[in-house]
C-alpha cells in the first residue's frame, strides 16, 4: 500500500479559534508558540494528534491546539493518556502538565507512565508555584519559600523532576526553558521522535506569583555563565570561553575550572548510555535554578514501549485461543440474578 502524503501545514493550521487566556507575560505563551510552530516541521497530522492535560494554568493547552484534546482531572493526565496510547498506538499523544499537577496529586500516575514506558510525549511546565489557585507553594518550590500556604516558609524539600524521571527509568529525559524558543523546539522535536515515554521539563516563568524564579540562569546575559549545554559525545563544559566544566567523582558531579583539572578530566556526555547513573549525576549538578544548571537531553535510550508489548500479548492470545466470547466472559465466575 502506498503511503498517503502528509498535507503541508502551517502554524495557523495548528492554532484553534479559542481565545488564549493566560496572564499577560506568562511563559506559557512562548511554550504554546513553540509547539504550534514545531508541528508543521514534524509533518504530523492533526487528526492523529491528541493533547491531554490535567488541572492548572498549563492545562488549558489543549483548547489552543487545533487537534483532538482532553482537559482531564487533577493529576490524572498520564493515566488518561496511557489509555489512549495503548488502545490507539497509531496516535501521537502529548501530555501537558505542571509541577503541581504532575508531581503532587499526579505523582503516582506520572511515575508509572514513565516506568512502563508508555508512548507519551510529556511536557512538564515547572514554575515552582501553584499559579491557577493563586500562589501556594508547589512540590518544586525551594525550601524556605514564603507563600500564602507557607507564611513562615516551606519546610519541604523540593522534588527534582529530572532525577525523579531518571529514577523511574524514563527512556528520554530533557530540560529546556521558556526564554529560548529555538531550544524548546529542538528538545520537543527530539522528545516527539522518541518511541516510548519522553519527559521534558520546561523552566517556565509565572510573572504573577513567582516572577523571576529562573532569571539568574535564563536571563540573556546570564546564560553563557549559568547554563551547561549537554551535547552527546562531547566533554561537559560551559562559560563564555568554555572555562568551566563538570567532573564526576565517586558518582557525584561537580563544577570545576578546566584550567585547573584539564579537559581530559571532564565527563563526556553519553545520552545513549543504558545505565542512567551518568544522567542522574548530571541532573544533580544544581540544587536549584540559582547555580550552573545543565540543559538539553540527559538520556535517550530505546526499549519496547508499553502499548506495543500489550498489543503483542493480545495478538498472541488471539492466535492461541481464537476470538473471544464476550457473553461467556461476562457470565464466567460468580454471577448473581438481581430482583
Amino acid at each position: 500500500m502506498t503511503d498517503v502524503a502528509v498535507p503541508v501545514t502551517t502554524k495557523k493550521d495548528w492554532t484553534s479559534d479559542q481565545e488564549v487566556r493566560w496572564c499577560p507575560g506568562c511563559g506559557d505563551y512562548s511554550i504554546l508558540t513553540a509547539v504550534q510552530m514545531l508541528m508543521p516541521e514534524l509533518e504530523a497530522k492533526r487528526e492523529d494528534t491528541v493533547f491531554v492535560s490535567g488541572i492548572g494554568c498549563s492545562s488549558r493547552f489543549p483548547y489552543y491546539m487545533n487537534t483532538y484534546g482532553i482537559h482531564s482531572i487533577h493529576g490524572r493526565a498520564p493515566a488518561v493518556a496511557s489509555g489512549i496510547a495503548v488502545s490507539r498506538p497509531d496516535l501521537h499523544v502529548w501530555v501537558i502538565t505542571g509541577d503541581g499537577d504532575a508531581l503532587s496529586i499526579g505523582g503516582n500516575h506520572l511515575l508509572h507512565a514513565l516506568r512502563r514506558n508508555v508512548n507519551l510525549t510529556i511536557i512538564l511546565f515547572n514554575n515552582q508555584i501553584y499559579g491557577l489557585t493563586k500562589g501556594q507553594y508547589s512540590p518544586t518550590s525551594e525550601t524556605g519559600k514564603v507563600t500564602k500556604s507557607t507564611p513562615f516558609g516551606s519546610i519541604d524539600y523540593p522534588y527534582n523532576p529530572l532525577s525523579l524521571a531518571l529514577g523511574a527509568e524514563a527512556g528520554f529525559v530533557a530540560r529546556t526553558h521558556d526564554m529560548d524558543r529555538k531550544h524548546m523546539m529542538e528538545i520537543f522535536k527530539r522528545a516527539y521522535q522518541h518511541r516510548g515515554a519522553s519527559l521534558v521539563e520546561v523552566y517556565q516563568n509565572c510573572n504573577v506569583f513567582n516572577d523571576g524564579a529562573f532569571e539568574q540562569i535564563t536571563a540573556k546575559d546570564a546564560r553563557p555563565r549559568m547554563l551547561i549545554p549537554l551535547e552527546h559525545g562531547r566533554p561537559v563544559r560551559f562559560g563564555p570561553e568554555g572555562e568551566h566544566g563538570v567532573v564526576i567523582e565517586d558518582g557525584t558531579a561537580r563544577v570545576v575550572e578546566v584550567a585547573e583539572v584539564g579537559e581530559d578530566a571532564l565527563v563526556v556526555h553519553d545520552e545513549h548510555r543504558d545505565d542512567p547513573s551518568l544522567a542522574f549525576a548530571l541532573s544533580r549538578v544544581a540544587s536549584g535554578p540559582t547555580m550552573p544548571t545543565p540543559i538539553g537531553v540527559f538520556r535517550d535510550v530505546e526499549r519496547p514501549d508499553y502499548g506495543s508489548l500489550v498489543n503483542q500479548q493480545i495478538m498472541a492470545a488471539a492466535e492461541a485461543k481464537g476470538p473471544g466470547d464476550l457473553a461467556k466472559l461476562l457470565a464466567s465466575g460468580s454471577t448473581w440474578t438481581v430482583g
